[in-house]
């Protein structure tokens, strides 16, 4: 039976992926709760390291693995690549003889160690002489806890990472008290959207990107697009000929390249190109994430429902983050482009056809199973059509590192 697995971003300072965190999200019907953590982990190794490639996944980023009690003292991390596995230790775990001597060999085998859900306890020393990163969650400690935990720490050697940042506040003010690395979802939920005009250059990308979105343009159009703009040629033979298409003959030119997709995925293309120049100054993971959110919102349109159309699901996915992106209300964006208003209705008020698989797309990545469980018993979604789209949105994400 298929497992499930699903990741979250690690973030340094400058908004730059650093790491995922791998989780484990079960087999069949989801069902978590009678999952003991040893078998989560193993599932997800098995997953990860011995069913899929862990490229596809990883995106070449370490990937945080939590470890229990019992894996640890058999010693279950040095069977992975320290390159990849970064050795998280749940809170649960106690440091026994056997926990303190595998986290010793692993350190002295050149593995990254991490400690979960830190709260400060002398008998946890011996491990923080350890460890290379202390995870502390930053939305359930109270603030003097974590100056009273942050003065304890000042001795160690060891990387602060602020878990459950969701705002942007939270994340400044982890900064402000040393933490580097930052996990949540800040980045993608602002408290409040700045009013600023867009900059000539990037009105002339929205009106592009208008150009783009119009069901009605056509194959010639696109293309005269393309040939005037050289990075955009590049950009797009670069994605041809990543790792998500597996053809026997490489793509060299132009013309070779849009009849090679066709104009509904070309113009898929062009308008993240068009969305990512205009966004160059937020984190490169928020770009990635429209992107994972709009294949996998595509991906499961129904084949025999006429009435959803999985292009327009595709641009639902993919603008469900614009107004984060370019620092204006959705509002007064989507009112430049000519979107049907089925597709704006399910982005900006949460309602119609469409508005399921967005907040499917937003509970699965944020690991919110008790709202998406509904969404897919609405949807008559199957569980491996849900693993199976995230994978492949996933790996359609690497290929279009742009």
């Amino acid at each position: 039976m298929d497992q499930f697995i699903a990741r979250q971003p690690i973030f340094t300072a400058y908004l730059k992926v650093h790491a995922y965190e791998l989780l484990y999200r079960g087999k069949g019907n989801y069902s978590l709760g009678n999952v003991t953590g040893d078998r989560a982990t193993t599932s997800l190794l098995s997953s990860t390291f011995l069913t899929k490639d862990i490229k596809d996944i990883s995106s070449f980023k370490p990937c945080y693995i939590n470890f229990t009690q019992e894996l640890l003292e058999k010693r279950l991390p040095l069977s992975f690549p320290s390159t990849t596995v970064v050795v998280e230790i749940l809170e649960s775990v106690q440091p026994t003889e056997k926990v303190i001597s595998c986290c010793k060999l692993l350190k002295e085998a050149g593995y990254t160690l991490a400690l979960d859900d830190f709260v400060y306890d002398r008998r946890l020393i011996p491990l923080l002489e350890l460890v290379d990163v202390v995870k502390i969650d930053f939305r359930l400690t109270p603030l003097d806890a974590i100056h009273r935990t942050l003065h304890h720490l000042a001795r160690y050697k060891v990387k602060l990472l602020a878990e459950k940042v969701e705002t942007q506040h939270e994340f400044e003010s982890a900064n402000k008290l040393g933490f580097t690395l930052f996990q949540g979802f800040f980045f993608s939920k602002p408290e409040q959207i700045k009013i600023k005009e867009l900059t000539a250059n990037k009105i002339t990308h929205m009106n592009l990107l208008a150009e783009v979105a119009r069901k009605n343009t056509t194959i010639d159009r696109l293309h005269q697009i393309i040939g005037n703009d050289v990075s955009v040629t590049y950009k797009l033979l670069k994605f041809l000929n990543s790792s998500y298409f597996y053809r026997l003959q490489e793509i060299k030119n132009l013309k070779h390249a849009i009849a090679y997709l066709g104009q509904k995925e070309l113009r898929n293309f062009l308008m993240l190109v068009i969305i990512s120049e205009m966004a160059t100054e937020k984190p490169g993971e928020l770009i990635r994430l429209g992107l994972v959110r709009a294949k996998f919102c595509e991906l499961l349109a129904p084949e025999e429902d006429e009435s959803i159309d999985s292009s327009e699901l595709f641009l639902v996915g993919l603008f469900s983050l614009l107004d984060v992106m370019l620092d204006q209300p959705i509002d007064k964006l989507f009112n430049s482009l000519p979107l049907n208003k089925t597709v704006k209705d399910a982005i900006i008020l949460g309602l119609g056809p469409y508005a399921d698989y967005l907040e499917l797309a937003k509970s699965y990545e944020q690991q919110r199973e008790s709202r998406f469980l509904p969404i897919l018993e609405r949807l008559q979604v199957s569980n491996e059509m849900v693993n199976q789209s995230y994978m492949t949105a996933l790996r359609y994400a690497n290929g279009l590192i742009l």
